[in-house]
């Protein structure tokens, strides 16, 4: 009994020392560094504006007959919006056509009367001045048919006032007079109508960030096309892309800003006028960069820093210069190279100089 429990304790104190110095070798996640394709992208605050918005207002007098939109609807160009009691103006229409038929007459009789003196004047039967005074009455008859017809074009345009259209296809407001209302020129908006497709987004830019952009333009560091890309009150993404299509030569002095208008299809009405969105600003074409996971990049007083893997299996610490991030990834402009393998995870269970057990991510894709 004795030999079998030195036995076993033998056996411990054989182990024990094993045991105490082994020490299991850490397992880590690293990715490699890779060429991918990164597009620039900056991100800003922008507010949606309606391509037009205009007050509907009266352009004449008279009571109202017939609203014949429903409020809160698309209505197309030239729909019929208000229609306003147009008697009057019919009436005033037909005096004016019947006062251009008696001018038409007098102008006739002053036509005869100018050729008969024409005639006698030949003869010499009568005076020069009374072919003179035949002519400037004919000359007077066809003055008055003349402002006699533009009275008429005139009242036709009034006549046409009183049907009330839309002059853009858009979104109608609340009207806010009723059938049987008077109104007028001096009414004030009858209701307003919105173009929401398409629609705008302007946004304020940093005079700097305005700057360094040109000037990386000038070096071919990126591209002057750009995609404006935005994202909803809610958090949702809005699936249309925008084109750049304004940005203003003034700089606003109160906050150093350039603005920035972006156009977007607008078909199902999702963006509305006067809502707050973010506005993504991003390259069209992307370009091809060193890049590796966000996560495995760390900072301290020297700089930005990676641990990798080396071919021996040891990990190393290696400063890094860094560029944007773009999905998840860091450009990186200095300090490694394609194939690097750098530590996204079991970062806090190693240190330079030690073996590790390295299992590759996924490539970026």
């Amino acid at each position: 009994m004795r030999r079998t429990f030195l036995g076993l304790r033998v056996m411990m104190l054989a182990l024990l020392p094993v045991s105490a110095m082994a020490q299991a070798t850490p397992a880590v996640i690293v990715a490699p560094a890779e060429m991918t394709e990164v597009r620039q992208n900056a991100s800003f605050a922008g507010r949606v504006e309606a391509t037009q918005k205009i007050d509907v207002r009266a352009r004449v007098s008279g009571f109202l007959e017939e609203v014949a939109f429903k409020e809160g609807t698309r209505v197309e160009a030239g729909s019929l919006l208000y229609r306003i009691q147009d008697d009057d103006y019919r009436a005033a229409m037909t005096e004016i056509e019947g006062q251009i038929a008696a001018a038409d007459a007098q102008r006739t009789l002053a036509a005869l009367e100018r050729d008969r003196k024409a005639e006698l004047v030949r003869r010499k039967a009568v005076a020069q001045n009374e072919l003179d005074i035949a002519q400037a009455q004919l000359g007077q008859a066809e003055g008055e048919l003349q402002r006699l017809r533009g009275s008429l074009e005139r009242q036709k345009l009034q006549l046409s006032y009183t049907q009330i259209t839309a002059p853009f296809h858009g979104i109608t407001g609340l009207t806010t007079v009723d059938v049987g209302a008077l109104v007028g020129p001096d009414s004030g908006a009858l209701t307003t109508l919105t173009l929401l497709d398409p629609i705008e987004v302007t946004f304020p830019v940093a005079t700097s960030l305005v700057l360094t952009y040109q000037e990386r333009i000038a070096r071919g560091e990126v591209s002057k096309e750009a995609v404006a890309l935005l994202t909803l009150a809610n958090g949702a993404e809005y699936p249309i892309a925008g084109d750049v299509d304004y940005i203003s030569a003034n700089v606003a002095q109160g906050t150093d800003t350039v603005l920035v208008r972006a156009r977007f299809d607008n078909p199902d009405g999702t963006l509305l006028d006067g809502a707050l969105v973010r506005v993504m600003l991003e390259q069209r074409k992307g370009e091809q960069a060193l890049t590796i996971p966000q996560q495995a990049v760390q900072r301290d007083q020297e700089g930005s820093f990676v641990l990798l893997v080396n071919a021996e299996s040891k990990v190393e610490r290696r400063l890094i210069k860094t560029g944007s991030t773009h999905l998840g990834r860091i450009v990186v402009t200095d300090g490694l190279v394609a194939g690097d393998r750098v530590i996204t995870e079991g970062i806090n269970k190693v240190r330079p100089g030690i073996a590790v057990d390295a299992a590759t991510a996924p490539a970026a894709g």
